[in-house]
């Protein structure tokens, strides 16, 4: 992923705050390798493990990742890395499994018109349930469904929370939690309206897995944050400019790295401590090799000392 520098006077421009300025100032610092405050919250830094370039094993790949201060790794499944290797790898190494991506709920949407659909899709968060207890690992992502020409959004609504509510009993049982995420499928788009939807369920076992980048296209990271509260049972660390969108198009939007875009860093960790999280920063961005992941691991040991 290329970045683009964002100079003071296009800050400015897009009416970002004077602790932004510092955060971007900080983020340069962390690309000239200067060394960063240590992390003063109980937040465990990740990556996902398919950020990680190259054929190397998993074992190994889990080794590079401890080496360069992470905490953890973020697993997609089903259908991703052999289980027995992953839990293994976390045993030689300490790190643990910060989350599972339940990776079926883009081809089989719980919102789906089509009930064999939807059996598919339970069907695959099972397995990923299933596989987040074998990790030892509390959360599994979901993208609950998405809105579109063919699927309304009332009918979204009504549907995905009736088929969550069928696998709700084995999350319950399990003790690992499913927590929905917004990925601009035109689906829950307020704070207001998430915290309801989870509310609705009654269940400790759901929650929201929180995204800072995705929501800047249409909010404000540090608002949603608040109004969330205790139902955000994770977090993706990512950027987002508004003015590469603008210019460039839509997804150009994500084409900058961590603290050159508009997430105003300060506020959002602001936010975090205003409602007392310590979970898990996973990054959910283009990875690479050992250099590129350490800038990435500086950078948000940066974020996290704000």
């Amino acid at each position: 992923m290329k970045s683009e520098n964002i100079t003071r006077r296009d800050f400015v421009k897009l009416g970002m705050s004077a602790a932004s300025l510092a955060a971007l100032n900080a983020g340069s610092a962390v690309a000239q390798s200067v060394e960063t405050k240590p992390n003063k919250r109980k937040i465990k830094k990740a990556i996902n493990l398919g950020m990680i370039a190259g054929n190397m094993p998993i074992q190994d790949k889990f080794a590079l990742a401890k080496d360069l201060g992470f905490d953890g790794l973020e697993i997609n499944t089903p259908g991703g890395p052999d289980k027995k290797e992953v839990i293994k790898a976390a045993e030689k190494t300490g790190l643990q499994v910060a989350g599972v991506m339940n990776s079926v709920h883009w081809k089989y949407p719980l919102s789906h018109p089509d009930p064999e659909a939807r059996k598919q899709g339970l069907d695959g968060l099972k397995i990923a349930l299933k596989d987040a207890k074998d990790f030892n690992c509390s959360t599994v992502l979901l993208v609950p469904g998405v809105v579109n020409k063919d699927i309304p959004y009332d009918a979204a609504y009504k549907r995905t929370q009736n088929e969550i509510r069928k696998i709700l009993p084995l999350a319950e049982d399990l003790n690992v939690a499913i927590a929905v995420e917004n990925v601009w499928n035109h689906f829950l788009l307020s704070p207001l309206e998430a915290a309801q939807y989870v509310d609705e369920f009654n269940s400790k076992s759901i929650g929201w897995f929180f995204d800072a980048g995705n929501i800047v296209n249409f909010g404000w990271p540090e608002q949603w944050i608040r109004i969330l509260d205790h139902r955000i049972l994770n977090i993706h660390v990512k950027e987002f400019s508004r003015a590469k969108r603008n210019n460039e198009g839509l997804w150009k939007g994500f084409d900058v790295k961590l603290m050159e875009g508009d997430n105003d860093w300060p506020a959002i960790m602001k936010a975090i401590d205003g409602i007392d999280y310590h979970g898990w920063f996973i990054a959910e961005i283009p990875g690479g090799g050992e250099k590129r992941l350490k800038e990435i691991a500086e950078r948000m040991d940066t974020i996290m000392s704000l």
